[in-house]
């Protein structure tokens, strides 16, 4: 069973730095695109960070410059940092990874995994 695990959530000040980590487990033959979304209270779920396999970036507009996204292909892992956090970044965020796993007969497969999400709150 693939499953992915965040850790880094909390509560931080407008203004202030917090890091997401997330990491793969199981049996996982490769994993593909990874990435960030978060969901606000009352809104839909929404991309924040992408990265390839081969390092390629992508964000919108809403948290470029402000936020940047890692991965460790080595270790299965992917990392988000925040800086110069808004109450409006205040949200679940949720890790995202496109896996190829062994399925029927261990032939790979592709599968999209998420995270249980991660609370981050930016307030006063």
């Amino acid at each position: 069973q693939v499953q992915l695990i965040e850790s880094g959530g909390g509560l931080v000040q407008p203004g202030g730095s917090l890091r997401l980590s997330c990491a793969a487990s199981g049996s996982i033959f490769s994993i593909n695109t990874m990435g960030w979304y978060r969901q606000a209270p009352g809104k839909q779920r929404e991309l924040v960070a992408t990265i390839t396999r081969g390092l390629d970036t992508d964000y919108p507009d809403t948290v470029k410059g402000r936020f940047t996204i890692s991965r460790d292909n080595a270790k299965n892992t992917v990392s988000l940092q925040m800086s110069s956090l808004k109450p409006e970044d205040t949200a679940v965020y949720y890790c995202y990874a496109a896996m190829l796993v062994p399925g029927q007969a261990d032939r790979p497969i592709w599968r999209e995994v998420w995270g249980q999400g991660t609370l981050v709150t930016v307030s006063s």
